[in-house]
């Protein structure tokens, strides 16, 4: 296994070792004594499952308290995955950083708490699987609109497909 720390302190892209024979392949999908060593030294206590079609856009989404790390994988298809940095003291503040993961790569996107995060489909369909450190708590749900002119996300699509919840977040100045 390897992990690569991205531009933005925190984010960090995981590639497994994967072992391939006649059967089918095989791989470890975490390892906690390695990813603390990296690290990710977060207890997940959450796992979430989505289903997606084409050009469908989910997020920027975050946790305010107490915040919630995410351990992101595309286990069908391939998205397009964003981190926005809403450390308040970070030196990338409203940055935001992508990754492309496919399903055929098994690759995972750590995105530790003080992000919002979200994700574009581009694949005909996907299934992405997360992990979360902190259980979901509707009460701390916040989210910052996806298209945030402030924030310049260049999402690679021209048909966007966001729900109505993430269609009324609230804009980048809104939530500083």
């Amino acid at each position: 296994m390897q992990i690569r720390s991205l531009r933005i302190s925190g984010l960090k892209v995981i590639s497994p070792r994967i072992f391939r024979d006649e059967r089918g392949f095989f791989l470890e999908t975490f390892r906690k004594p390695l990813y603390e060593k990296e690290g990710i030294d977060v207890s997940f206590v959450q796992d979430n499952l989505v289903f997606s079609q084409k050009n469908v856009i989910r997020g920027l989404h975050f946790q305010n308290h107490p915040g919630q790390a995410k351990l992101v994988t595309c286990l069908q298809g391939t998205i397009w995955d964003v981190a926005v940095d809403i450390r308040p003291n970070s030196p990338t503040f409203g940055e935001w950083e992508s990754v492309v993961l496919e399903s055929t790569l098994h690759e995972q996107f750590f995105i530790p708490v003080g992000f919002a995060h979200g994700y574009c489909v581009l694949s005909d369909t996907a299934l992405v699987s997360y992990k979360v450190s902190s259980i979901y708590d509707p009460l701390g749900e916040r989210s910052i609109r996806w298209n945030d002119p402030d924030l310049n996300i260049a999402w690679p699509t021209q048909d966007p497909m966001v729900s109505q919840r993430d269609l009324k977040s609230s804009f980048w100045k809104e939530i500083l």
